[in-house]
């Protein structure tokens, strides 16, 4: 089932990378998105390579693998794939869908227009980026 214009602009407001953008930047986001269906197994994003898309998913559930190693399972209105994008580098990880699965998906040209176009999206993506290596200091102290 093809998500509406409203319903895109829903879960992207939900996922925790847009929290407190505003309407015309949830809509930015929304009409630049494109919904990708996966299946069972699929790979999404391969570690190593270089992002050409932002995901968020809708339905279903996918698997974050690091050097082999499940580090994560990413359910409807979580997020990944910004990393790549932001700085050019490969992917750190590898995701794969557990079982069908739904995303809405921005290309890395896309992705890049937002940030330009919606200071917001931007606080927004500096935010979650600052907050995931203050987690990787903190876990490397103890």
């Amino acid at each position: 089932m093809t998500l509406t214009h409203d319903r895109r602009v829903e879960l992207i407001g939900g996922c925790p990378l847009f929290h407190g953008l505003d309407a015309a930047g949830l809509a930015a986001v929304a009409a630049a998105a494109i919904e990708v269906e996966f299946p069972a197994e699929r790979v999404i994003a391969r570690q190593g390579e270089i992002g050409t898309g932002f995901f968020v998913v809708v339905d279903g559930t996918v698997r974050v693998i690091r050097d082999g190693i499940v580090v994560a399972h990413l359910g409807p209105g979580e997020f990944f794939g910004e990393l790549s994008l932001l700085d050019g580098g490969p992917r750190v990880a590898q995701v794969v869908a557990d079982g069908p699965s739904r995303c809405l998906a921005l290309a890395s040209w896309d992705f890049e227009r937002v940030l330009r176009e919606e200071p917001g999206v931007a606080l927004s993506v500096l935010r979650v980026v600052a907050g995931r290596l203050r987690e990787v200091t903190s876990d490397h102290r103890t």
